[in-house]
């Protein structure tokens, strides 16, 4: 199943002093960011890429269950930092025929 993620800070940052940005750097914004890219190898997150402007990441995940996509998303080191937002995604095949059998059985009862 597909899922439409997107990922944004919750708040800016705001480093003390170069020291704090030089860690916050290391120990969180780049591991996230190899992490998402860990993702994208493993054909985990099909497209997508950072926010142009924002702090966050918008992307399609392929995943099993939902599950599945709350594991994979808590791995990433800023996620606790981040209003994640998830919506499932079905197949335009799927709503296709579901709209042909509801236009059946208007059809059906029209008659």
């Amino acid at each position: 199943m597909q899922y439409l993620v997107t990922m944004e800070m919750l708040e800016a940052l705001s480093p003390k002093d170069f020291q704090d940005m030089l860690n916050w750097l290391e120990q969180v914004i780049i591991p996230s960011e190899e992490a998402v890219i860990r993702l994208m190898t493993e054909k985990k997150i099909l497209a997508g890429g950072d926010l142009t402007g924002r702090r966050g990441w918008a992307f399609i995940m392929e995943a099993s269950s939902n599950e599945e996509v709350a594991r994979l998303l808590s791995n990433i080191p800023q996620w606790p930092l981040l209003q994640v937002d998830v919506d499932p995604l079905h197949s335009c095949e799927e709503n296709l025929a579901q709209l042909r059998q509801t236009v059946e059985r208007m059809k059906s009862a029209e008659g």
